[in-house]
Parts: C-alpha cells; structure tokens; sequence
C-alpha cells in the first residue's frame, strides 16, 4: 500500500515480517569515517519507517569506510528480512570537500524527500516516524530538528544543540511558524545533519555557492519559500569527537574573544560572496519583493562591513551609529558583532 509520499506497508512477500518503507532517500558523505559509521548505518536502518534508499558519497576514503557500511548493511538486511531499503555507494576518486559532497550525493538520491546524514552521528528509532508526517502538508519543504551533543563514546553531554549555538525562544518561533527569512538572514541555525528536504527543493538550490555550507543553503533557499520547519525535539544524537568537519561545542568566553580576534579579511570577504548568492538566487526566483529588499540590503551592510577603516577608533563612529540604526540587530547578532567590528584586526 502507498501514501501520499511513497510510504509502503508491504512487502509482499509471505512470512516475512512487515516494515514500512517511506519515500526518502539517506544522503550520506563519508570520509574516513570506519570508526563510528557502522552505528550510523544500524540506526537508519532499524528505524520504526525505513528509508527507500541510503545514497553513500564517499569522499576519497583511505579508510576502509565503503567496507563497513556493506558489511552492516548486510548484517542488518539479514537479521531483519523485511528491510528492502537500497544501498548505493558512490566512491569519490577525489575528494570534492563537504559541501561539495553533499551537492553530489543528493543529485543521487531518487527518493521525494532526502534525508542528510553524517558518517558518526545516531538516528534514535522513531526519527522518520516522527518527521515524515510534516510532509504531508504541501507547503513544507524543509525539516530540522534539535539533537543531543554526544561524545565519542555516544554518551550525552547534557547539552542539547539548539542551546550550544544560543537559539533563543523568538528564534524558535519563528523557525517553527516558517519565518525563517529574516533570522537566517543573521545567521545560520540549521544543522544538516538533523535535515530532511524535498528533492525538488535540494535540486532548484543547485549549484550550491562555494561561499556557503550546503545545510546554510538549503536552509536559505527553503526560507526563501516560507517551507522551512523547526521541530523543537531533539531527533538525532550529534557525535562530538574533534575531528568533526563541521560540529557544535558549548561557546565559551574566552571562545567568543578568540572569535573577536579572527582577522577580519577572509571572514568579511565569505560573507559578502554569501549575500551576493542569495541575491543573485533570488534575482532568478519569483518570490516576495521584501525577500529581495532584504537580501539586496544585507548585501549592502556587509560591504559596508568588509570596508570599515583599519584603525579601530576610526570604526568607531560609523558602527554605533549603524548599531543605533538597527543595521546590526537586523542582519547580524546586534551587540555582539558590532563589538566584533570595533575591536577585529584586518
């Protein structure tokens, strides 16, 4: 029997037991990943709703990673006879980076929805379960969810993710209500690992900008459509083990001095490129015309940023009066990256 996104209840095959299959495809990047992805692969595919595929992207491993993933997916496919989920695996002879990876192995995918998965991180057993139901509604294109930092041993942190990278309750909100334009527009809150997207959508995002991670893209693209949804429940055990590509840590102060202390040049110059793609996305797009007002004059702001005098009592002057302004509170973090402006070297 299938719903309305490809969910199949049977397998039509007498005794054996029945397993639910959605219409989703797992968009896996590896590299180097032998170490926590057999636990990875487990979790995905003893979920209460498997997936129709999982699509691994492996990134020149020099590991035996792809033998790791066969060898539990066959174990797991024995042991429970009802999975009919695929497995593709594509090896990379160069490595194209993570974002480029991800760009990759989504174009792979054949599934409606595209699930985006780490090679380290957990799927507790009821994630599908819980998030392919939102799909359901037409105006829904994107999912993200809250996840519980774990160690390298799996063992939680007592900090959830959405706290570590201070997601406050307006920003929840309005995340949740699919407002997310303008608090994307600041900064990035969408973890990919915790995604699940419609292909359709991943597909018109691409080629992905080299200035942005492709989770900030897609996120930026869904918002520009009011499809982006938060779901405010920790659905993925996010594995912290120093070695992450891209991770969350729990910010501390001499953190957020260090961060104020980072040259300004490459910094100012990526977010400059970021605000030109999303203008130029856009330009290319029918969408709201105060979308394009906002991405044209956070275009704006940030090259005013990137031009702000050497020497630091000459910012002075025009940064508070850009923080009076609302500039600051509008397309960054308010106080905090004014201060950042005021005290960054070149």
């Amino acid at each position: 029997m299938v719903g309305r996104l490809g969910r199949v209840t049977s397998t039509g095959d007498p005794g054996v037991d029945e397993v639910e299959v959605a219409d989703v495809s797992v968009a896996m990047c590896t590299r180097n990943g032998a170490h926590f992805v057999a636990e990875q692969v487990r979790s995905i595919l003893n979920q209460s709703v498997v997936p129709r595929e999982i699509v691994v992207g492996d990134d020149a491993s020099s590991d035996n990673t792809i033998e790791v993933i066969e060898a539990t997916y066959a174990a797991v496919r024995a042991q429970r006879a009802g999975v009919t989920t695929r497995l593709h695996v594509h090896r990379r002879p160069k490595p194209l980076g993570v974002a480029g990876n991800f760009e990759a192995t989504i174009s792979e995918c054949r599934g409606s929805l595209v699930a985006l998965s780490d090679q380290d991180d957990v799927w507790p057993p009821g994630r599908l379960a819980r998030l392919m139901p939102l799909f359901d509604d037409p105006a829904v294109g994107l999912v993200h969810t809250d996840a519980v930092l774990v160690d390298a041993d799996g063992v939680s942190t007592g900090t959830l993710l959405l706290d570590a990278i201070e997601v406050g309750e307006a920003e929840r909100r309005a995340l949740a209500a699919g407002e997310a334009f303008d608090i994307l527009l600041r900064r990035n809150l969408v973890t990919g690992a915790t995604v699940i997207v419609r292909r359709d959508i991943a597909e018109s995002a691409m080629p992905f900008p080299a200035s942005w991670l492709h989770d900030e893209w897609l996120a930026a693209v869904a918002s520009t459509t009011g499809s982006l949804r938060l779901v405010d429940e920790p659905w993925l055990h996010y594995r912290q083990h120093g070695a992450n590509e891209v991770g969350a840590s729990v910010p501390t102060w001499s953190r957020r001095w260090e961060k104020l202390r980072e040259p300004r040049g490459p910094r100012s110059a990526r977010l400059v490129a970021r605000a030109s793609s999303l203008v130029d996305y856009l330009n290319r797009k029918t969408v709201d015309p105060r979308l394009h007002e906002a991405a044209r004059a956070k275009l704006v702001h940030e090259k005013w940023r990137s031009h702000l005098p050497a020497t630091r009592v000459l910012r002075l002057a025009p940064v508070v009066g850009a923080l009076v302004s609302g500039r600051y509170r509008r397309f960054n973090r308010g106080l905090l990256d004014a201060l950042r402006d005021l005290v960054q070297p070149v």
